[in-house]
């Protein structure tokens, strides 16, 4: 488990010690015992796969290519949890992104325990076919684990709802005459996905912030004014503004995320800035995302990268490095790429007030704790980038049942469900010095560490 979120749930377990009003039946000697057992618990997966998947390549050549499934924690149900195709992939870094889905899980209260996988490729530099081989393989070598009431993925980075289908296939033909729908999330609606499904994690990424800034401003805007707490002093003091937005990360997550924010009519906000791979695309007086979103879905993903390109789909915009997203003059930014974008060397140069995590991890601890100490109101990962797995726990319970929600139902419970969420955490928030990233941990912690002692499993 990463350094970082060990901290922080170690840092939860020695706030949860001493708070009587916690396992008050567990005390002196029985209660340290005990929550050194969830240290040891959460801290460590239950069990760790790991394969070498064969791969005949399109030019006759065999590779070996390495593959995790990580399965963290199913106290509170089935594994869950993404497949991700990058070259970055590690052991480490799935263990951890595992763990995370546990906590991740506990504080929505979705009835899923932590798991998560990855292949050691970039899936630009494979043939579809190569791709489709590599999908089956995976499923293949680690089926004795896999299914609807084991260990349940869904798409990551670098993995869609084709990639899910193909899994989904393969896992029907080693079980034959078994339950197959709820094997895989995410897939595509004619093989029993869910409508919004695609979607569903840049939505409850852009809605985690609206809500924030425009409902939970509104209502509570009386006794926050008055609160010495300085991050509600940061949220107040941009309520009701306009708003320069940057997103960085322009895939399946950022792309949604700043078509919610140029659609947004609830806050004055303005993406001024989108970036992907290649570049950042600035305009000051606001992008043309539904136009830079058509043309990525017409040149891979990619955003225009040059002048010609630019004048091609119609979108005046400056050009600048791929990282200027990160540093620019904006009050509001999403981070929708990768890991540790966001790092003691470079957070000194960060504007952005308000920070939102699409991507998983993109703060490291170090920068986090300066950020937090500045003010800067951080939205993170656990309880911003949660729609995916609500709306795939949607889709599981509609393989089940074959009874099927329409769109619009779904993004009406979503919604509903981070609602709650947010409603549960953002008083204490606001009325304590813990930033917000603890106090999403210390209520996940509390949840499962309450089902670990009911289950007998601290001693």
């Amino acid at each position: 488990m990463a350094s970082q979120t060990g901290a922080i749930v170690q840092h939860s377990l020695n706030a949860l010690m001493d708070d009587p009003s916690f396992l008050p039946q567990v005390r002196d000697e029985r209660r340290a015992q005990a929550f050194q057992s969830l240290a040891a618990i959460l801290s460590t997966p239950n069990k760790v796969h790991k394969a070498f998947l064969r791969i005949a390549l399109d030019n006759g050549n065999v590779v070996r290519i390495p593959a995790f499934r990580i399965q963290h924690n199913d106290a509170l149900g089935p594994y869950k949890g993404g497949i991700r195709f990058h070259e970055t992939v590690n052991e480490e870094e799935v263990t951890n992104l595992a763990a995370l889905m546990t906590l991740k899980n506990a504080l929505h209260e979705v009835p899923f325990g932590g798991g998560k996988g990855g292949v050691v490729i970039n899936p630009r530099n494979y043939a579809e076919k190569e791709l489709y081989q590599i999908c089956k393989k995976y499923v293949q070598y680690f089926a004795d684990v896999l299914g609807p009431d084991k260990d349940i993925p869904a798409p990551d980075m670098g993995t869609g709802e084709r990639e899910m289908d193909w899994m989904m296939a393969e896992y029907k033909s080693i079980h034959p005459g078994s339950p197959y729908l709820g094997s895989f999330t995410g897939k595509s609606i004619v093989s029993g996905g869910s409508l919004g499904r695609r979607e569903a994690t840049g939505k409850g990424v852009y809605f985690s912030f609206r809500y924030l800034m425009h409902d939970f401003l509104r209502d509570n805007k009386g006794w926050l004014a008055g609160s010495s707490n300085v991050f509600a002093a940061t949220a107040i003091e941009l309520a009701d503004k306009p708003l320069s937005i940057a997103v960085q990360g322009f895939g399946n997550v950022g792309s949604v995320t700043a078509m919610e924010a140029y659609k947004c009519t609830a806050l004055r906000g303005k993406v001024v800035a989108v970036s992907d791979r290649n570049v950042t695309l600035y305009n000051e007086e606001g992008l043309d995302i539904p136009a830079l979103v058509a043309y990525a879905g017409l040149n891979r993903g990619d955003l225009p990268a040059s002048e010609a390109a630019l004048q091609e789909c119609g979108v005046r915009a400056e050009i600048l490095d791929r990282e200027a997203v990160l540093y620019l003059n904006v009050n509001v930014l999403f981070l929708a790429a990768l890991e540790d974008q966001i790092r003691q060397d470079n957070v000194k140069d960060i504007k952005a007030r308000i920070i939102i995590e699409g991507a998983n991890a993109p703060i490291t601890g170090e920068a986090d704790a300066q950020l937090a100490a500045g003010g800067t109101v951080i939205i993170p990962d656990i309880l911003a980038n949660a729609g995916g797995v609500i709306v795939s726990y949607f889709e599981w319970l509609q393989g089940r049942e074959t009874q099927f929600f329409s769109e619009e139902e779904i993004y009406k419970q979503l919604y509903s469900k981070m609602q709650k969420t947010m409603n549960s955490i953002l008083p204490a928030y606001f009325g304590d010095p813990n930033p917000l990233r603890q106090n999403c941990y210390i209520h996940a912690v509390m949840k499962l560490s309450s089902v670990l002692y009911r289950q007998g499993k601290l001693y």
